[in-house]
């Protein structure tokens, strides 16, 4: 794959001289992704954030899951948004995209990604350069969160909302995680160990739900509005 060349410098590896000469100038960087950020999804509506892997490939179960997903959501007039990439991002943004739906792409720049996927809408399609102002564009603006098998991404985005929604600092949502085969180990791990061992509580493993289609999914999301809508305020 071909990687624009201004992408892959970006990559290069600075003395720490020159990482100190640009700290000023990183901080105007961030502000701007920021506030480019912020014009372009303020008026966006209610939204599903859905997180898993730009591996899967199109003749895998889960991209076919996410598809449909993508369809679910559009048609009850929720936005999609996703890290804008390939795989269970592209399958979902695909979805929303055949039956008409809102699709937004927040993408981040990788030495292995060349652009995001060709089903996000143009005025809400964005590319940043800091993973956290990307985390931060995905919780501040979605009501529900769904995390499809993937890799230490999926991983990181999945606790940053968890942890966000413990300990209050967003209103809850439903997080829901799709494939139990897959999610299965580490939920026996937060029972087994971080709760056996008083790292978290039980009321913790309450804020998300396991589930294996598309339907429980949006079951779960359209019952949860059904009964918090009116409680429900803007995320931060």
């Amino acid at each position: 794959m071909n990687v624009d060349k201004r992408v892959q410098r970006k990559f290069e590896k600075k003395t720490w001289s020159e990482v100190k000469s640009k700290n000023s100038w990183q901080v105007f960087r961030i502000m701007a992704e920021f506030v480019e950020g912020f014009d372009a999804l303020t008026e966006i509506g209610p939204s599903v954030t859905v997180f898993g892997s730009a591996r899967t490939k199109p003749d895998k179960r889960y991209y076919k899951i996410a598809q449909e997903l993508g369809m679910l959501l559009a048609r009850e007039g929720l936005t999609v948004i996703t890290g804008g990439g390939p795989g269970i991002m592209e399958a979902t943004n695909k979805g929303a995209k055949e039956v008409g739906g809102a699709s937004a792409g927040v993408g981040v720049e990788l030495p292995f990604e060349a652009s995001n996927n060709a089903y996000i809408d143009s005025d809400k399609n964005i590319t940043f350069r800091y993973f956290f102002v990307r985390k931060l564009m995905f919780l501040k603006y979605s009501q529900a969160f769904v995390a499809f098998p993937g890799g230490l991404g999926t991983l990181d985005e999945l606790f940053e909302s968890l942890t966000l929604s413990q300990t209050g600092k967003t209103p809850r949502f439903p997080i829901l995680l799709v494939g139990r085969d897959y999610w299965a180990d580490l939920v026996d791990w937060l029972k087994d160990r971080a709760l056996a061992e008083g790292y978290i509580n039980a009321e913790d493993l309450e804020l998300f739900r396991v589930v294996d289609t598309a339907e429980e999914v949006m079951d779960s999301i359209t019952g949860f509005f059904a009964k918090f809508r009116k409680e429900m305020v803007p995320n931060f």
